[in-house]
């Protein structure tokens, strides 16, 4: 793994570049989306948990040949002075089902819960949701919930030409998602969710109610490992971003630079702030949990914000300018999750990998297996 640069924060961001989709710096090369997809046997794609949690396969792609391991192995794989950065958010049962009033059956999939009006001037309990139905329903209609509560429409969300939907439920949406709602597995997921993705679809330090879907690299880690962790010497904080549904949006246009990412909020607490600047003190180096905590920390570096919505799409040439090494799955075809570890580790790095993943039959996608990745300077 790469050394932290010891630098300060507050004198690296001044020298960032605003967050667009710069996909390479002049001179390089242009990446397309075919350059990111690839065939993957469908029997790869994992449709369940392992039966323990760190269990599940380690690919170490740190040096030029990949080692296979064992989850439980990454306490051996790290050293003292290091820093982990999870993501905390928790996973909300966001699936609900119900009905319109002339019958017609309906879906929705919770992205985000909307803060109150400190004005009292809206309705109360407003989510932003994805709607599955045979013909939307016009601003106004109310909708009759599976457990007997209802939801009105009030419009599209952000705008009026947004893809999503603004409701009110009838009750607090959080208590209402937790006792009427389903486990929002992904769409590569063929069954219905059980008891046993309430618990596995679930990070074991989850701790903010807000994620349409789990930050499915920290699903492999148990008390075990973060014990283990904690005992060798590494230090561990937090960040949040509420995961939302858009991130299994496949990418439909051949010029990345067309590309518009969904929308997420995030938060990076004081104390990892402070955990960040320490670590850079001491030599140590930032690890990483999953996408999301890297999309959260380089969003903070790159604005100097510590919480508020983010946009950031990384693409090979991003200057990662906070983590040195990252743990993640194995992403979909085409999607943004495989951009964002290819600009890290180096585009030819990433393919070999996955070649090797493939031919080594590892488990794909949120309940597949894992692979630890070192920041390549030159990618």
């Amino acid at each position: 793994m790469a050394q932290c640069n010891p630098s300060h924060l507050e004198r690296v961001r001044p020298a960032l570049k605003p967050m667009r989709n710069e996909l390479s710096p002049p001179g390089s090369r242009e990446f397309t989306l075919t350059d990111f997809d690839f065939e993957l046997p469908p029997e790869l794609i994992a449709q369940h948990p392992t039966s323990e949690r760190s269990a599940s396969r380690l690919l170490d792609g740190r040096s030029s040949t990949p080692i296979d391991r064992v989850f439980r192995e990454l306490p051996d794989l790290v050293q003292p002075g290091d820093l982990m950065v999870f993501n905390d958010t928790e996973v909300m049962k966001a699936r609900l089902f119900g009905e319109k009033a002339t019958g017609g059956k309906l879906e929705l999939l919770i992205e985000r819960v909307l803060p109150p009006d400190p004005m009292g001037r809206e309705p109360p309990h407003q989510v932003v949701a994805h709607m599955k139905v045979s013909k939307k329903p016009l601003p106004g209609a109310q909708l009759h919930m599976d457990g007997g509560f209802t939801a009105t429409l009030l419009g599209r969300w952000p705008d009026e030409n947004g893809a999503l939907f603004r409701l009110a439920f009838s009750a607090e949406p959080h208590a209402l998602m937790l006792a009427h709602g389903h486990v929002p597995l992904p769409p590569y997921i063929e069954h219905a969710d059980t008891e046993q993705d309430a618990q596995r679809y679930q990070t074991v330090f989850a701790r903010e109610p807000g994620a349409a879907a789990a930050p499915t690299a920290a699903l492999h880690f148990d008390e075990a490992v973060l014990a283990a962790m904690q005992v060798r010497g590494v230090s561990r904080a937090s960040v949040t971003l509420h995961v939302g549904a858009g991130t299994f949006q496949p990418v439909k246009v051949e010029d990345l630079r067309l590309h518009r990412m969904h929308s997420e909020w995030y938060r990076v607490p004081p104390e990892t702030v402070q955990a960040i600047e320490a670590c850079r003190q001491r030599g140590g180096r930032v690890l990483a949990v999953g996408t999301t905590t890297v999309r959260t920390l380089e969003s903070w570096a790159a604005s100097g914000q510590v919480s508020g919505d983010t946009q950031i799409f990384i693409t090979p040439g991003f200057q990662f300018r906070v983590i040195d090494a990252l743990l993640t799955n194995f992403h979909l075809p085409k999607s943004t999750l495989l951009m964002l570890v290819s600009a890290f580790a180096g585009y030819d790095t990433m393919r070999a990998l996955y070649r090797h993943a493939i031919e080594q039959r590892y488990r794909f996608f949120s309940y597949g297996d894992a692979m630890l990745l070192q920041r390549n300077p030159h990618a």
